[in-house]
């Protein structure tokens, strides 16, 4: 609990005073972000506003893991070199930093470029399969070099849904399949949430609080846990782990809010929603509840069936289900304002959220009882 507690001040203070520094140095940079000039036409007001802020919340989740590693230690003079990451701490992060690189290099092309096309969409999938399939192919295989309490490796071969689906076996194979195809409908989702002040920011902290406390919840009843004698637990690697990168992301998320709320003073960019979707794509593999994440992330699921509703028709019928999408700029052109549209969505999301949790909840209280 002390390591979750220390990441969470840690990546909440970095975050909150580190994002201002962003902003003046994108600022300088002239990095503003370039408006679309087919969307709403309120937005073009934004100009300018500097972009790429994802890179701050993305280094203080990873200096907070850090802080956190070292409130572990009991050892007196115990030293950083002396706290030894896991295997499930270098794919979480490592999902949330690529996949932030992958935004990063689309966000430098729209800047460089004073446009809003940045990496071809082909380019920017290539991206996203290239870190879900280096980082799936680390969590499905077993490591020698980080060996782990109950021989568990990050991600399982077995669909999950509040746990490994026991007759759904997917093979090595398979696993790394649906990791990749998890990355990647994470991200976007995140991605194409984006684009209101503080939407996919807000949406995003619910999230990953859920995740911290799934992964709370999962260390606290371990199956490797010696002191943990009931005949319910969770077969998972390193849930400690899990609730910390989880709890640190949810508040460094937080520290970028008091600055990315309407009106926004710098935007994540395609930096922080693809990190951000990829962190939460391998946290639901990590924690064995993949096909529970459509529910805790519904609102992104929502906005992403919005834009294949919106595609299928307009090339199928050549007509358009909604004004614009993705979904949030539809009430833009209906008339909602940008905090209505923002604190409802919010709304959507922590009922998808709550839901989630209580099936969860429910699944442990109908085995224990």
């Amino acid at each position: 609990m002390r390591a979750v507690f220390v990441a969470v001040v840690v990546a909440f203070l970095v975050s909150l005073l580190g994002t201002p520094i962003a902003i003046r140095a994108f600022t300088k940079l002239k990095a503003g972000q370039p408006i679309r000039t087919d969307g709403p036409q309120m937005h073009m007001a934004k100009k300018g506003t500097p972009t790429m802020g994802g890179v701050v919340f993305i280094v203080a989740t990873v200096i907070a893991y850090v802080a956190g590693h070292i409130a572990l230690v009991t050892l007196p003079k115990a030293q950083i070199g002396q706290v030894r990451p896991t295997i499930t701490g270098l794919v979480l992060l490592g999902l949330f930093v690529f996949c932030g690189a992958v935004g990063f290099i689309d966000d430098f092309l729209k800047v460089r470029k004073r446009n809003s096309e940045g990496l071809k969409e082909r380019g920017k999938l290539l991206g996203q399969l290239l870190v879900g399939a280096i980082f799936g192919v680390i969590a499905v295989w077993p490591t020698a070099a980080f060996k782990s309490t109950n021989n568990e490796t990050v991600a399982t071969t077995k669909l999950s849904f509040i746990r490994d689906i026991d007759w759904l076996e997917l093979g090595r194979i398979g696993a790394i399949i649906l990791f990749v195809l998890v990355i990647i409908a994470a991200s976007n989702g995140v991605n194409l949430t984006d684009g209101l002040d503080g939407l996919a920011t807000g949406t995003s902290v619910m999230v990953l609080s859920s995740y911290g406390f799934i992964g709370f919840w999962q260390y606290r009843h371990w199956c490797a846990d010696p002191d943990y004698t009931a005949a319910y637990c969770y077969a998972v690697r390193d849930p400690l782990e899990i609730a910390m990168i989880a709890a640190a992301g949810a508040a460094a998320c937080v520290g970028f809010l008091w600055w990315n709320a309407s009106p926004a003073r710098i935007f994540m960019g395609d930096t922080g929603a693809l990190g951000l979707g990829g962190l939460i794509g391998g946290l639901a593999v990590a924690t064995r509840t993949t096909l529970l994440l459509p529910i805790i992330g519904a609102l992104f699921v929502i906005i992403t069936m919005s834009v294949i509703i919106q595609r299928i028709s307009y090339k199928t019928t050549g007509k358009r289900v909604f004004r614009m999408s993705p979904l949030q700029h539809h009430f833009e052109l209906v008339g909602w304002s940008e905090v209505n549209i923002v604190i409802r969505f919010w709304i959507i999301g922590g009922i998808g959220v709550a839901i989630g949790l209580g099936i969860f909840y429910a699944d442990f209280l109908s085995a224990v009882t």
